[in-house]
């Protein structure tokens, strides 16, 4: 199992060393896993789509969710050359995987200019106090779609 689990990793490793190679986005790769094989593959592609959000994770959660038709990774495993970003991170708790394995750490991502700590912080902020000017409105009207979705029978929750 452990041979199979550095096999993974190796994957997104090669992938985020493609990636820089290539030129084609940061140095980040990542596999998801299941059943003891890989189902999808992503790496960072952030300039090359002009998508911000289009981390190596990201990318990944997203062909696998396409090739296994459905909005959550139970069952999956994700490896990634690096520790995930805020971003990424959340969007991994909302696929659901079992597992995740890292190789780089949020740190080692840091001393090349990759740095999240700052959104980390951020995040912890109250919302007056986040450098991003934040403000909420119209909250009543924007309560209709909630309770319309708390007291509909016909929904797919998740």
């Amino acid at each position: 199992m452990e041979k199979n689990k550095n096999k993974f990793m190796r994957e997104a490793i090669r992938l985020s060393v493609d990636n820089v190679k290539s030129n084609t986005g940061g140095p980040f790769g990542a596999v998801i896993v299941k059943d003891g094989k890989i189902i999808a593959k992503g790496t960072n592609q952030v300039t090359a789509k002009n998508d911000p959000t289009a981390h190596a994770e990201v990318v990944a959660i997203r062909a696998a969710c396409q090739i296994l038709d459905t909005f959550q990774l139970d069952g999956c495993e994700i490896y990634t050359s690096c520790e995930p970003c805020p971003m990424c991170l959340g969007a991994i708790y909302w696929a659901r995987p079992d597992k995740v394995y890292f190789a780089n750490s949020k740190s080692d991502a840091a001393h090349i200019q990759f740095d999240d700590q700052f959104i980390y912080e951020e995040i912890a902020k109250p919302i007056a106090k986040r450098k991003l000017f934040t403000q909420q409105m119209l909250r009543e009207e924007a309560l209709e779609a909630f309770k319309i979705w708390s007291n509909g029978i016909d929904k797919t929750e998740y």
